[in-house]
């Protein structure tokens, strides 16, 4: 069994980006990031990558935000699983979720990827559906607006003030699944209902 876990924020890269409901996979990496007192640097898979650990003794924690597209995320994500040799079911894709009200966190393996280019990349990428997911709500927009032009924009104001509540919940959703396994995580998160 892997002792090393690699944890994929996925959103789009550059500045104009970094808001985005979209990009809320690559927020939860920065917020592991500074709880394990890492940095990220640039990978030669095309990722920007962070190395550390949970606690002293755990396993090993690779954090990726991959440098290209959502749409194309699947190929850095096999690079490193590949450099590293970490197998699928140690791969945890943290993404946002319309499915889900914004400030809810779910957990789950596998499935389909509900219309999300960026998991239907990876599973292409793997080769495979059964790695973990930790879905990040992001909510539906209101009214007619298209469901992509709502991901490639910022967090409303009143989003914004609980957005670190939710990064924070994100995070430890990460943390319980490779401590406690995905079972423990789901009991923790879903019976919150956030």
């Amino acid at each position: 069994m892997s002792e090393t876990w690699l944890v994929v924020g996925l959103g789009n890269p550059g500045t104009q980006y970094a808001g985005n409901r979209h990009n809320v996979g690559q927020m939860v990496l920065d917020e592991l990031a500074q709880r394990m007192g890492t940095r990220f640097t640039v990978h030669k898979t095309r990722a920007q990558l962070a190395e550390g650990r949970f606690r002293i003794g755990g396993p090993k924690i690779l954090l990726a935000k991959p440098m290209s597209y959502m749409n194309l995320s699947g190929g850095s994500t096999s690079a490193l699983t590949r450099f590293f040799a970490v197998e699928p079911d140690h791969v945890v894709a943290v993404h946002d979720e319309i499915d889900i009200p914004f400030n809810t966190v779910k957990l789950k393996l596998g499935g389909g990827e509900g219309g999300h280019n960026g998991l239907r990349d990876i599973t292409k990428a793997l080769a495979t559906k059964d790695y973990l997911r930790v879905r990040v709500g992001v909510g539906r927009p209101s009214g007619r607006m298209d469901t992509a032009d709502y991901v490639l924009k910022d967090f409303s104001t009143t989003e914004r003030k609980e957005l670190p509540f939710l990064l924070g919940d994100a995070a430890d959703a990460v943390e319980q699944l490779i401590d406690a396994g995905l079972l423990a995580a789901q009991q923790r998160f879903h019976s919150a209902g956030g």
